[in-house]
């Protein structure tokens, strides 16, 4: 079922989108050569908690999970494209790319967002692949207005994309706000004019993810960390968008 927000709901996602901007950023200031994920992942929920708000991954289960995620971050390195677990033993090098992703409660209503960084000097490729990645991802939030639908989003990213990366095809956005995860299931492919119409009031979570390599991706034995299945770097953005009749509105900016 799509919802579409009340006053008081798009009040308190605007809200908690800043604070959750705020978060993102100043965790990805900590990203360094040396520094494990789970300090990362402490000082995310430190930062959450502050504000009074509540860490929306740690302690859910998704469809298909066999126990609750247990971190505030989803923190995915190199070829880990989503759903990394965070770990005090796993310590970032030089040369890694990395990706943030935080779910937060707020007043009882969600936001989603999601940047990859470099930890400390990384390669000309890798910087483009993660320029490209967040390109993708303002290009899929341009098509993002009433009228348009969930496949003009997907068809924008892809006719940009071109081929010169894999696009993963089992993970995808979704509709955010009354839950971490509502419809409509948001691909970053597809064709214009298909899927659910965009309306006013509609809040969605847009986020490309990119392989250097091909498309395909596996899970981990640990039941959540998806990763290239040829080992190749991903990278990963998301915003959490409020759909308005002149357009969309970035709530996690």
């Amino acid at each position: 079922m799509i919802f579409i927000k009340t006053a008081e709901e798009i009040a308190s996602m605007r809200i908690a989108g800043k604070r959750h901007a705020e978060i993102l950023n100043k965790v990805a200031q900590r990203v360094a050569p040396g520094i494990s994920t789970g300090q990362l992942d402490h000082y995310a929920e430190e930062l959450v908690r502050a504000y009074g708000d509540i860490p929306a991954f740690k302690g859910y289960t998704p469809e298909g999970a066999d126990f609750p995620f247990p971190g505030t971050l989803c923190i995915s390195i190199n070829d880990e494209v989503v759903h990394g677990i965070p770990d005090d033993t796993r310590i970032l090098e030089d040369g890694d790319i990395v990706s943030l992703d935080l779910g937060l409660q707020h007043n009882g209503v969600f936001v989603d967002g999601a940047i990859t960084v470099p930890v400390g000097t990384i390669s000309s490729e890798l910087q483009q692949l993660l320029d490209d990645t967040k390109q993708a991802l303002e290009i899929g939030i341009a098509q993002a207005k009433p009228g348009n639908t969930v496949g003009d989003i997907g068809n924008a990213i892809e006719s940009f994309v071109a081929k010169k990366y894999g696009i993963v095809q089992g993970f995808a956005g979704h509709g955010v706000g009354r839950y971490i995860h509502e419809d409509p299931h948001i691909p970053n492919y597809g064709k214009p004019g298909m899927g659910a119409v965009l309306k006013p009031g509609m809040t969605i979570a847009i986020e490309p993810m990119l392989n250097l390599g091909k498309k395909s991706v596996e899970m981990l034995d640990d039941g959540y960390t998806i990763v290239t299945r040829d080992g190749s770097p991903s990278a990963h953005f998301e915003h959490t968008i409020l759909i308005t009749e002149h357009g969309p509105e970035i709530l996690t900016k």
